[in-house]
């Protein structure tokens, strides 16, 4: 039986997703909680994997069991299991062709800055901080030049392992609320370092730093070296995978507050 998971976590504690010896990571404390639901050592496969100090309220995780558990114990069982920083939201049993990662249709992030002279407190860890004014008209200028399929080798880490640097971005939007300003980015899928990359170019342009087509110059550079600052993890959220309707998963997870 294959089953699926939404799962939500504060990053700032963990040395990203993936089990790493010696280090405290997000798939290192889900998997014993699972293991001790299903009475079976379990192994989970994620929609995106997510780096140190990076959030997460629409994880996607899917394993395999032979354990016959109701869907409310692999939610309210295994969460009494779990530190408080991470949390299973949801669980569904999928076909055996499901998979977390490569049935994904598409993925949101959200990168939060606070935008104000003085530094947050409470937001430590889980915002962005950039002291400067920034114009979130220019910022949406800038980003309508990344939409749409691209080599965005300028816009992922230098030690990125992914095959192709080619993806689609569907959405690139830049919003104030208040001393808040947030961008969302939708994608088929994303490279290693690339939202805070692309937070990072637009931040300089939304500081004055460089004009709107300055991303657009940085994207036909494809090269990494060339490109802006990146941005730090602690604002970044990852927020929403889509999977094929026939799946029957919930697609929206909870509105962020910070």
């Amino acid at each position: 039986m294959r089953i699926a998971l939404g799962i939500e976590y504060d990053g700032s504690g963990f040395c990203g997703w993936q089990v790493q010896a010696g280090t405290r990571t997000v798939q290192g404390c889900l998997e014993p909680a699972l293991a001790k639901i299903a009475d079976h050592p379990v192994r989970v496969v994620c929609a995106g994997r997510t780096d140190t100090g990076v959030h997460a309220l629409g994880q996607v995780v899917h394993f395999d069991t032979t354990a016959r558990r109701p869907l409310h114990a692999w939610v309210f069982g295994t969460n009494t299991h779990l530190p408080p920083d991470v949390c299973v939201r949801w669980a569904r049993e999928v076909p055996a062709d499901f998979h977390a990662r490569y049935r994904a249709l598409r993925r949101q992030y959200r990168y939060v800055i606070f935008n104000h002279s003085v530094r947050p407190a409470l937001g430590t860890g889980r915002v962005a901080w950039d002291y400067r004014p920034l114009d979130v008209a220019a910022m949406n200028a800038a980003a309508a030049h990344l939409l749409g399929e691209h080599d965005f080798s300028a816009y992922r880490a230098c030690a990125c392992q992914a095959k192709s640097p080619v993806r689609t971005v569907y959405r690139l939007e830049v919003r104030r609320r208040g001393d808040y300003v947030e961008m969302d980015v939708e994608a088929n899928a994303f490279l290693h370092h690339m939202v805070r990359n692309i937070a990072g170019v637009l931040m300089a342009i939304g500081a004055g730093e460089r004009p709107p087509h300055w991303s657009r110059e940085v994207l036909a550079l494809r090269d990494r070296t060339l490109g802006g600052v990146t941005a730090p993890p602690g604002g970044l959220y990852f927020m929403r995978v889509w999977y094929p309707q026939a799946y029957d998963l919930p697609q929206a997870a909870r509105d962020l507050l910070i």
